[in-house]
């Protein structure tokens, strides 16, 4: 029984020993590697940065109500044509008690001073046609009654303004609210029944209607800082609008912020550009597009990819195929690259067999 383990152990040690030796006899007659190679070709190479930001009107301007009140009606929705002097809405005014009550007290002290006028410039009146007094004397009490007849009237209207918003003789009424510029209207922020409070030099006020001129269109976007030096005003831009996949719209650099921003931790700045419109697609206010900058652009010239490079501390280099899976390395000196495609300015000919990495 022994015998029997003993031969079996053997066995089993042979075993192991002749499958590893034949084993490694097939590693080391393993085929040698097979590298595929690339060949330089003739192409555009377009180098160009790209700007996120949105289109937005050149102009956009906020009315507001030069009294306070309630918004009794609005004459207009978002998305509606006006132009200049169309009214958006009416204003139901709620007067300050306080000044109601002082415009009817000056009202009454002007009815008073008219009434005392009036008698004292009758009495001189006839004494005038009686020629006991001289007609200078005469003409002070009729200015004086004149003034109070002005006074009187102005008093109206002051009461009149405070109460409905319009004076007796004006075709103007402060509580109808016109559009200032021709455009469409973007947003009506206050509905009907909402408390508005006037603008005046303490406070803006608040908004009655958002209008733009739709048909003037500007893309605002940021570039980063490493880009900015390469933009001049006149270039060509390519919008692609997320909302309109596959339909971009031209524009053209009309403006580089002289000052950049702090974007998410990095130094970016502002551009505008005007937009090239295409009156078949409607572009709405603050969609989000993506501009892309052609900073430099080369027809015709020798390229490869730019993964075959091997880029050391001053240099750039390939390895070109000398003979069946023969490389020797090779410097190259390279031009604009697109970021898969880069430029071979020398070093390689358009027959050269450059290893694929």
């Amino acid at each position: 029984m022994k015998k029997i383990f003993k031969y079996g152990f053997l066995a089993l040690v042979l075993f192991v020993f002749v499958g590893t030796a034949v084993f490694l006899v097939k590693k080391s007659q393993a085929k040698p590697e097979v590298y595929t190679t690339d060949t330089p070709v003739k192409t555009t190479i377009v180098k160009k940065t790209v700007a996120t930001g949105k289109v937005i009107p050149r102009r956009e301007i906020e009315v507001k109500s030069q009294v306070s009140g309630v918004v009794e009606k609005v004459y207009v929705v978002a998305g509606q044509t006006v132009k200049k002097g169309d009214i958006l809405a009416k204003i139901t005014l709620r007067p300050n008690m306080l000044n109601v009550n002082s415009a009817e007290s000056q009202l009454q002290t002007a009815k008073i001073n008219l009434q005392n006028s009036e008698i004292e410039y009758n009495r001189q009146k006839r004494l005038f046609a009686q020629k006991l007094i001289s007609e200078s004397e005469y003409n002070k009490f009729l200015v004086s009654y004149n003034l109070q007849r002005e006074a009187v009237n102005n008093a109206e209207n002051s009461l009149l303004l405070l109460k409905s918003g319009a004076t007796k003789n004006s075709d103007k009424v402060s509580n109808l609210i016109p559009a200032t510029v021709d455009g469409m209207v973007l947003d009506v922020p206050n509905k009907e029944g909402a408390f508005i409070v006037e603008s005046s030099t303490f406070q803006s006020g608040t908004s009655l209607a958002i209008l733009a001129d739709m048909n003037d269109m500007i893309f605002e976007g940021l570039v980063d800082e490493s880009e900015v030096g390469k933009l001049k005003e006149g270039m060509e831009l390519v919008l692609n609008i997320g909302a309109l996949q596959g339909k971009p719209f031209s524009a053209v650099l009309e403006y580089v912020s002289p000052k950049g921003v702090t974007d998410q931790g990095t130094i970016k700045f502002t551009i505008r550009a005007a937009v090239k419109l295409n009156k078949d697609l409607f572009l709405r206010s603050n969609y989000s597009a993506n501009a892309d900058i052609v900073l430099d652009k080369k027809e015709n010239v020798l390229a490869i990819n730019e993964g075959n490079l091997i880029l050391e501390e001053k240099a750039s280099f390939v390895e070109v195929e000398t003979a069946p899976q023969k490389f020797e390395k090779r410097e190259v000196k390279t031009g604009i690259s697109d970021g898969i495609n880069i430029e071979i300015v020398s070093g390689l000919k358009a027959t050269d067999k450059v290893k694929h990495r």
